[in-house]
């Protein structure tokens, strides 16, 4: 996927100038940078839930997927329901194995509602890999998980993302490392290789 200078303003605010990058195929792109230079906004753009004012993006015409910042997930549905609500042709037994693999076993048929912090945000994680998508994004996928669980969920997310078109948001030096194999940094509504 290509952003050619891609153009973004909200109130005659800048957020993007000119952004020019590629998102390279079955790899997984970080990109970084201070809260509110427009990281989630280059995000919304490449998902086609924004349109830029100027530019072009290209190669985003396939289904995306997404971890967004708030969890989105339907309270009154279970674990399961919210993860097969992407993809209902997806088999029962595979939505429950990711579940499983999240650490969420014994908790599947519960009500989102019901679930910690913690817990929703791998409900979010599943249902964003259980969707049918030629690429993913997730922006900050990780927050609210503590230390152990973070680690556990980060390696199902690198198993399940090989070989996918991926744009990973962070502010975390660590998550980058262990998931991305390339990084930009995002500053003043440009972005460069970190």
């Amino acid at each position: 996927m290509i952003f050619q200078n891609v153009k973004k303003s909200y109130q005659n605010k800048v957020v993007l100038a000119d952004v020019t990058l590629e998102i390279p195929e079955e790899r997984v792109t970080c990109l970084m940078g201070a809260s509110g230079c427009g990281k989630t906004t280059l995000a919304g753009l490449l998902l086609g839930l924004e349109k830029p004012d100027g530019g072009r993006i290209l190669g985003n015409d396939g289904r995306g997927s997404a971890v967004f910042q708030e969890n989105r997930l339907c309270e009154e549905l279970s674990a399961e329901e919210n993860v097969r609500l992407v993809y209902a042709e997806g088999s029962r037994a595979a939505a429950l194995s990711l579940l499983e693999e999240l650490g969420l076993a014994g908790h599947t048929d519960k009500a989102v509602k019901e679930l910690s912090g913690g817990m929703r945000r791998r409900v979010a994680i599943a249902r964003a890999l259980f969707a049918p998508f030629d690429f993913l994004v997730l922006d900050e996928p990780f927050t609210g998980l503590d230390e152990g669980t973070k680690a556990e969920v980060m390696a199902v997310v690198k198993k399940r993302c090989e070989g996918k078109t991926v744009l990973l948001i962070t502010h975390d030096e660590e998550e980058a490392s262990a998931l991305a194999h390339r990084l930009l940094l995002m500053q003043n509504g440009t972005v460069c290789e970190k």
